[in-house]
Formats: C-alpha cells, sequence, structure tokens
C-alpha cells in the first residue's frame, strides 16, 4: 500500500535537513540568494525611472533628458534580465545537485533494506519515491523557498517606496489587500490538501501499473484483462479527482486576484485623477502607481504558485526521508573478511518466522562437511527456501546459530560472506542487457574469456555463439528473448565465474524441459564439483547422488540421509518418491 503523507505547508525541521544537502554547493546557493535580494531591491527602479521622466521630460518637455532617461531604462532593463538569467539558472543547478545526490542516497539506501521490507512494499511505490518524489524536492530551490523569499522582499520594498512617495494614494491603492491575503491563505490550506491527495494518487497509480504490467502473462492467461481495468480505471479516476481539486482551486483563486487588482487600480484611478487635477499628484506619480499597482498583485498571486511547490517539496521530502528513516537493513558489525571458505556449515537450534513468532522453521540442527552435496525436500511451505536464505543472511532467524568454518555468520563482514555463497534461483532473474554482461554484473575483475571459457564448461557457449552478436546479445528485459533453460544456463554460468565456496541451487531445474535438464544437471555436476552445496529440489532424481537428503515438513527435520538410507526407512521420503514416480508412470 502507498503511503500517505500529511504534513506542514512549511516544517522548518523538514526544510533544514534538505538544507544540509546545499552544503556542498553553498558559495551557489548563498549567491543565488544574494541575486534574489538584488532583483527584489532593483524592482521598483523602472517606475520611479518613469516617473521622473514623466514629470521631468514629457510634462516639462526636454527631449535631451528623455532620451537618456530611455538608455537608463534599457541598461536597468538589461541587468535586471541578466540578474534573472543568472539567478534561474544557478538556482535550478543548485536544485539538480541536490537531487542528484540525494537520489543516489535514497537508492544506495533501498539496495541494502532486508528482503522482508521489499515483501511489504510495492515496487511502484519506491520508483515513485526514487524518480518523481526527488525531482519535486528539486523545485523547492528552483521555484521555491529562495522565490518566496525574493517576493517577499519585492512587496516590501514596493510598499515602502509608495508610501514614501505618497501615502494617501498607497492607502487607497491597498484597500483590497487584506482580502486579496484571506483569499491567499484559504487558497494555500486547501491546495495542500488537494497536493497530498495529488502524491498519494500518484504513487497507488504507479504501484499498480508496475505490478500488473510485470505480472502481464498471469493477466492474459487468467484472461482478467477487462477486471483489472475496471481497477485500473477506478484508482485513474482518483488522480485525475485529486488534480481537478487543484485546477478547481486555481480556476477559483486566480480570478479573484484579477478582481482585486482591477480594483485596486480602480480606487488608484478615482483618487489619483482627483488628486492630479488638484494638484497634489503628479503624472508621473499616478503612473508609477498604476506599474506599482501590477508589481504588487503579480507576486502575490505567483506567492500562491510558489506555496504550491514548496508545498509538493515539502510532502516529496517527508515520503522520501521516511525511506532514508526506514531501519530495515541487515545488521553488518562483522570484520571477519574470508578469503575462502572451507564449507563446514552447522546449523543448531534455528528458529526462524518473517512475522512475530508464526515459526517457519523450528529448532533446525543440521551439519554440513565441506565438499557435501546436501538436498533440502518437503512439501511447499515446509521451509526450504527459508534455510538457504538464512545462511547469506538474507533474513535473519530469532534463536540459534549458524556457522561456516566454526565463526558465526553474524561475526563475518556482510559482503565478504555473500561473495562465497552463489545463489541460482529457479526464477532467475536477467537485466536488459547483454548475455556478458548479465554473467558478469558488470564486474571488471571478469574478463570474457573467464566467461566463454565457464560457458564451454556448462554446455551453453554453443547456443550462445547462434545468436546475433554473441556474448553481446540483449536479452531483453528479465531476459525474455531466451527460453527457461536458457535463462538458467546463463544463471550458472554467473555463479560459475564469480567462483564461490559455497553454492546454493533452489529449484534450478524445475521449470525446464527434459533436454535442457539434462544440460542443467551437466552443469550442475560441474559446479558443485569441490564445493559445499546445498540443493533444492521437488524433482527428487535430480538429487539421488547427495551426500544427504534433508526432509522437512512443517519446519521440522523429520528424515536426513542417503538417498538408499531414506528409502529403506519406509518414512516421508519414500512417501514422496512413490508418490512423485507413480505420476510419472
Amino acid at each position: 500500500m502507498a503511503q500517505s503523507v500529511s504534513g506542514k505547508a512549511f516544517d522548518l525541521s523538514l526544510f533544514k535537513r534538505v538544507l544540509k544537502y546545499v552544503k556542498p554547493y553553498q558559495p551557489r546557493f548563498v549567491t543565488t540568494g544574494f541575486l534574489t535580494i538584488l532583483l527584489a531591491l532593483l524592482s521598483p527602479a523602472r517606475p520611479m525611472l518613469i516617473q521622473y521622466t514623466v514629470d521631468n521630460s514629457i510634462t516639462i518637455p526636454n527631449a535631451d533628458l528623455l532620451l537618456q532617461m530611455t538608455w537608463v531604462m534599457i541598461a536597468i532593463l538589461v541587468l535586471e534580465a541578466l540578474l534573472q538569467f543568472a539567478q534561474t539558472y544557478m538556482a535550478n543547478w543548485v536544485g539538480q545537485s541536490v537531487i542528484r545526490d540525494l537520489r543516489v542516497q535514497v537508492y544506495d539506501k533501498i539496495v541494502g533494506f532486508k528482503l522482508k521490507y521489499f515483501d511489504q512494499t510495492p515496487i511502484g511505490t519506491l520508483v515513485t519515491r526514487v524518480v518523481s518524489d526527488i525531482e519535486t524536492i528539486a523545485d523547492i530551490f528552483s521555484q521555491g523557498i529562495l522565490i518566496i523569499i525574493g517576493d517577499l522582499l519585492k512587496l516590501t520594498v514596493i510598499i515602502v517606496v509608495m508610501f514614501a512617495t505618497n501615502w494617501k494614494l498607497t492607502i487607497f491603492s491597498l484597500v483590497p489587500i487584506p482580502l486579496l491575503l484571506y483569499s491567499t491563505k484559504v487558497f494555500k490550506d486547501y491546495i495542500k490538501d488537494a497536493f497530498q491527495d495529488v502524491r498519494n494518487a500518484v504513487s497507488k497509480l504507479n504501484a499498480f501499473v508496475q505490478e500488473h504490467i510485470t505480472g502481464m502473462n498471469i493477466v492474459q492467461i487468467f484472461n482478467r484483462e477487462e477486471r483489472e481495468l475496471e481497477k485500473f480505471e477506478a484508482i485513474n479516476e482518483k488522480h485525475m479527482q485529486a488534480h481537478l481539486r487543484t485546477v478547481w482551486a486555481n480556476s477559483v483563486f486566480f480570478p479573484i486576484v484579477e478582481i482585486l487588482s482591477a480594483i485596486s487600480l480602480a480606487l488608484l484611478v478615482w483618487w489619483g485623477a482627483g488628486e492630479a487635477i488638484s494638484g497634489l499628484v503628479t503624472p508621473g506619480e499616478l503612473m508609477a502607481f498604476i506599474l506599482y499597482i501590477y508589481m504588487l498583485y503579480r507576486p502575490i498571486r505567483q506567492l500562491a504558485d510558489r506555496f504550491n511547490t514548496l508545498q509538493m517539496g515539502m510532502v516529496a521530502s517527508e515520503r522520501v526521508f521516511k525511506i532514508l528513516d526506514t531501519q530495515s537493513t541487515i545488521e553488518d558489525r562483522g570484520s571477519v573478511t574470508p578469503q575462502h571458505f572451507e564449507g563446514n556449515i552447522s546449523i543448531n537450534n534455528v528458529w526462524f518466522a518473517y512475522n512475530d513468532e508464526d515459526w517457519i522453521l523450528k529448532d533446525i540442527s543440521l551439519s554440513v562437511k565441506p565438499g557435501e552435496t546436501v538436498a533440502f525436500v518437503g512439501a511447499t511451505g515446509a521451509g526450504k527456501t527459508s534455510m538457504i536464505n538464512l545462511i547469506s543472511r538474507y533474513y535473519e532467524f530469532q534463536k540459534g546459530t549458524i556457522t561456516i568454518d566454526g565463526t558465526d555468520i553474524h561475526d563475518f563482514d556482510l559482503n565478504e560472506l555473500r561473495k562465497q555463497v552463489g545463489v541460482v534461483l529457479q526464477d532467475v532473474f536477467l537485466f536488459s542487457d547483454s548475455i556478458l554482461n548479465n554473467i558478469t554484473l558488470n564486474n571488471p575483475d571478469i574478463s570474457q574469456e573467464q566467461v566463454i571459457e565457464a560457458s564451454k564448461l556448462v554446455g551453453a557457449h554453443q547456443f550462445i555463439e547462434k545468436l546475433p552478436g554473441g556474448y553481446d546479445f540483449n536479452v531483453r528485459e528479465r531476459g525474455g528473448m531466451l527460453s527457461v533453460g536458457q535463462r538458467q544456463l546463463i544463471a550458472f554460468i554467473r555463479a560459475y565465474v564469480y567462483n564461490p565456496s559455497i553454492l546454493i541451487l533452489d529449484e534450478a531445474t524445475s521449470s525446464v524441459d527434459t533436454e535442457s535438464e539434462m544440460m542443467i544437471q551437466r552443469a550442475i555436476d560441474i559446479l558443485t564439483q569441490g564445493r559445499t552445496s546445498l540443493v533444492i529440489a521437488h524433482r527428487l532424481a535430480t538429487i539421488q547422488n547427495a551426500d544427504n537428503i534433508v526432509v522437512l515438513e512443517q519446519g521440522e527435520i523429520v528424515e536426513q540421509g542417503t538417498h538408499q538410507d531414506l528409502l529403506k526407512k519406509d518414512g516421508h521420503y519414500k512417501e514422496l518418491y512413490e508418490l512423485q514416480f507413480s505420476e510419472v508412470v
């Protein structure tokens, strides 16, 4: 489920946390702030120059002065344009630099999460956090806080200049301002809730689309296109309604601003004309005040947009920081860095549960000698996969100990531990990349010659060479251009070139045809040679030569021994064996 986040329009503690990412770029950020202040101070310059020009070179004709003032105003305009360009570019540069660093940190945090976290969190939600939410944070700098400060400073400077020029004219001009400020507050509060709904809707939409496109084969196989389309339409409708709330607010607020602006101008003209006739206001002052009114209302109107941007950035920041604050990583306090394992594994009284005390494994004890092949069999849900996940600490067990070569697995550096344990899964995941890169995973220490040699050993070189481009052939997303058996062979090559001390095979032959199974069985024989190997298999024919077969039932070891020993016991294993081979017959 997507997380809902509600926060303040401007959370100071949250903003301070965002600002920590600005520290490496502090000189540019400070320069951007300085330019923002300078632009605000320059804002009344043109109306003041126009007032002086009208009163001194038009009302009292003076062609030379008029020409001089025209050039001065052009110079001021060019200067403002250059400063505006520099301010906008540097604000965006800082924003993009911040989110680049933040995105790397978030991704690094995510790849360190426990597998349990991914079991409970939709992938589409994480995609939203890493991509669109972080992108929104950049707007805090490019369109948010600095621009808001600049606009507020500009308003202050203009109002001070107006009062200094003619306080009566200023008071008449600002009569609608209290109503405008109230309208802006109402709009800001409403739009904050609307934008939170938008972000939640986007997150749910991304999660749904990602999940259903990934599982599109199931949708089509079971003819569920129409039903899933209905669910998508419902989520998409909520997304649209959330956006329409923001559109409605903008549609109401901006006409109000225009009306109040027109009222200010009307009051200015009505009062100012009478004052001008009486000689109390000069034509230049009246013209300058008209420009001041436009300069006042434009920032006020834009302030609402800026607050929208700031609110969206704050909501996005809170979402992203929730990811960074999530404590769901495997504790890595070990310091032992093994270069190689002999492969002596000892599992002592291990209890494991995914949730609370709903035990998946119960009081498991098992010894594996170096170089042995140990197979795990049992019904679905018996705890076979859970058992092997504990060896590499993908999940943490609650009770007991597991040691490798006499050292507790918690004492090993986590990365070094996992380097020594190779895993070949039933559901092989390949990236949209070349076969070579899928095997090496872009490890510069593994050469193409090593990959080719390994491919020949496991019997995959021949089919790879026939592909367009050979080892440079792009397998596309999830390896969709290859068969199940070919993907499995790629996984074996990947494990082989990494040269692990301990090998784990999880259902490696359960989803392939007979011909592919023979190739894979040959690859298994090569890969397990001289290595401690833990094998999960439904097809009992593939593990008859294992040194030890462990039978699991409801999280407990009920039998163990060689294939022949277990058949003689006339117990669970023999029952599984006879059931499986009677189905074959």
